[in-house]
């Protein structure tokens, strides 16, 4: 069983499903719904870039404590 976590991993998973958003919100234009709840799920993928940020930015993610009990 996995008990360290790959932060830069993580990282990396979420800015590839930003990515991967802002391309179907630009390509939602004709369809509003699609495009609003793109917006949306925009805005918690900004959540979870912003939880992970300081750790990969400042080289933390190797830090020991980056680990699960």
């Amino acid at each position: 069983m996995k008990t360290v976590l790959d932060l830069n991993q993580l990282n990396d998973n979420i800015l590839k499903a930003k990515a991967l958003l802002i391309e179907l919100e630009a390509s939602a234009a004709s369809f509003p719904a699609l495009s609003r709840n793109s917006k949306r799920a925009l805005a918690s993928v900004k959540m979870m870039e912003l939880n992970l940020c300081d750790l990969v930015t400042l080289g933390l993610a190797d830090h020991p404590l980056s680990s699960n009990p």
